[in-house]
């Protein structure tokens, strides 16, 4: 970690904060302010401190270690898509023909030995420091608190180590932690991964499951831990042949969990499978708060660490943040490993204000009728990309996916209701929109082929279409309109919501003639001039099952749901900065940015 601070500050990279900023919101709001900017920096915090507890921190707490794309190809020593072409190769390795090709072939086998993690019979660097028993206390690290209504300070970039009852299955995942004490964290590891799998096992055979966290090191190590590979293979073979270097681990102190020898702050432990505790509330990644709900509870056995460590955090929310360039080192590496299973994958690409599982863009070479169909279904069934919600498919011949105005101007133009499928699959823990948990409505939409005929019949202005809607539904407070020369326009209207939205359906069925497709959003949490923030929100908000409508023409509710709608869960809340901390981190100087940036965020 310190290495790649000294780079950092070498290069231009990084942002050194003096002044003392306290881990209750302030150094989470400077955080994903920065990071929302042009070419945002690294932030190093010199002096963190809880002004609650009267604490002093001995240790700085760096955040936005991926604060963008160049930083974070610096992270893996290159761009994603040579590692990616590097995976191709080895995936199309053939038997070499003749002594010739043998020769050429020793150098990557060679080179793969360095992929499985090398075991160190001595102490790491990170345990210069060991504390145990009744020394231990997380107190003494800068835990923050990123959110006004969290439910207490999270642990947001740890690294959780796990393995499997019979010890031949090692794991390494992203889960937040909820500090409940001085020894205890709350283990937010959802039903589908490998960490609750192996819960599972403990569970059945009535033992304590040891667990070890670790912070900082290596920044490599945080990516390795939220790439989707498949079930039972080890997260830090991934880091041995990203580095072409294997990864060097310690056996923890009080358990049997092996961890990164450099990393700077080891939490040692075990987790009760009988034990649970209520976890959350949390702003999550989707932009919106996670509820309380029961998770496993860890017991904190041991905390090692270097003799200066570092504190690494980050802050989710609204987009953009760090996981948006964490995410395209993924989706740029794992392309190769995608198309196995589906071969006439071209590219794909998960927009960050889709927030990753809600909006995936794909562009295949179809070769028969219902090909995209099929990639659809191919998509819903892999690992991760089972999650996702919301897939547009487009042929070779679309424009860049990253290309927003023209890709969308593709998929506008080729956009027919009867090339819609809706499904139902399972959804993220975290989605909030479905109707009950883990299910939910799936979208997909086939825009390969060549551009639909129809058009608007009568396009009217903003203003002249939005006087005539209101003519009927008063509560229709503003319209605007988007891809106008296009086949399928997008009419989007804010709406103050005193009835169920599907009445409002029926009643604009007789405007078939000016609108292609509608989108309805609640007028007072909404801004319809921000085509961005519109698409975080819509494909947050909606379940397709029961949010969309394909006739007399596509309309989507992207409302909050309630109980005129039928809606029985708990809605959650947007994730907002508060604005008492805003204002003081601007006085202070430690934040500039106006009210167009807080708009344009919805912050």
């Amino acid at each position: 970690m310190q290495e790649w601070l000294d780079r950092l500050e070498r290069d231009g990279d990084l942002k050194i904060i003096e002044e003392p900023c306290d881990v209750n919101l302030e150094i989470a709001h400077i955080a994903y302010v920065e990071v929302k900017k042009n070419n945002s920096k690294v932030l190093l915090f010199k002096r963190p401190v809880n002004r609650e507890k009267g604490i002093e921190y001995s240790m700085p707490v760096v955040m936005n270690m991926f604060a963008n794309f160049e930083i974070t190809q610096k992270i893996f020593g290159r761009h994603p898509d040579a590692i990616a072409k590097e995976i191709e190769e080895l995936m199309h390795m053939k038997p070499p023909q003749g002594f010739m090709e043998k020769l050429s072939l020793i150098p990557k086998l060679f080179a793969l030995k360095n992929v499985f993690p090398k075991r160190l019979k001595q102490r790491g660097l990170c345990q210069q420091i060991i504390k145990t028993t009744s020394q231990i206390d997380l107190d003494e690290l800068p835990i923050l608190k990123t959110w006004s209504e969290d439910g207490g300070p999270f642990i947001t970039m740890g690294q959780v180590y796990t393995r499997s009852l019979d010890g031949k299955m090692q794991n390494l995942g992203m889960y937040r932690l909820q500090q409940y004490d001085k020894n205890h964290l709350g283990m937010h590891w959802q039903i589908h991964k490998d960490a609750s799998h192996f819960f599972d096992q403990y569970k059945d055979a009535g033992e304590m499951m040891p667990v070890s966290v670790a912070i900082g090191g290596d920044p490599l190590y945080i990516w390795c831990g939220q790439a989707p590979l498949p079930h039972g293979i080890f997260e830090l073979l991934l880091y041995g042949f990203v580095r072409n270097e294997p990864a060097k681990l310690v056996k923890s102190i009080t358990n049997d969990i092996w961890v990164p020898e450099d990393a700077d702050i080891i939490i040692e432990g075990v987790v009760d499978p009988n034990k649970l505790e209520i976890e959350g509330p949390f702003g999550d990644h989707t932009g919106y708060y996670t509820l309380k709900e029961p998770y496993p509870v860890m017991e904190v056995t041991a905390i090692t660490m270097k003799e200066n460590p570092v504190y690494q955090a980050t802050v989710v929310g609204k987009p953009p943040l760090e996981d948006k360039y964490m995410g395209w080192g993924t989706e740029r590496i794992f392309l190769p490993l995608l198309k196995t299973t589906a071969p006439d994958l071209i590219d794909y690409h998960m927009p960050e204000n889709g927030v990753f599982h809600n909006l995936i863009l794909a562009q295949m070479e179809p070769h028969y009728k219902g090909h995209a169909k099929q990639f659809m279904h191919a998509f819903w069934g892999v690992g991760q990309m089972s999650f996702v919600k919301h897939a547009i498919f487009v042929g070779k011949d679309a424009p860049a996916l990253t290309d927003y105005e023209k890709i969308t101007e593709y998929i506008l133009n080729r956009i027919d209701p009867k090339n819609l499928l809706i499904s139902e699959g399972i959804v993220d823990a975290l989605d909030h929109s479905s109707p009950e948990t883990l299910v939910g409505g799936k979208l997909g939409c086939d825009c390969t082929g060549a551009e639909v005929s129809s058009s608007v019949d009568d396009l009217l202005d903003d203003a002249a279409l939005l006087e005539k809607i209101r003519s009927f539904d008063t509560d229709v407070k503003a319209l605007k309109q988007y891809g106008i020369h296009t086949k399928n326009p997008v009419c989007v209207i804010a709406y103050k919501k005193n009835r169920a939205v599907k009445e409002l359906f029926d009643k604009l069925s007789k405007f078939s003639s000016h609108i292609k497709i509608l989108v309805v959003v609640d007028e007072e949490c909404n801004d319809i001039e921000n085509p961005y923030m519109l698409i975080w929100r819509v494909t947050n908000n909606i379940d397709a099952g029961r949010d969309l409508r394909v006739e007399p023409f596509i309309i989507i509710d992207a409302t909050n749901k309630n109980e005129l709608d039928g809606y029985t869960r708990e809605w959650p809340g947007d994730v907002l900065c508060d604005k008492e901390v805003l204002n003081q981190l601007k006085q202070k100087g430690l934040i500039d940015i106006d009210e167009n940036f807080e708009k344009k965020f919805y912050l």
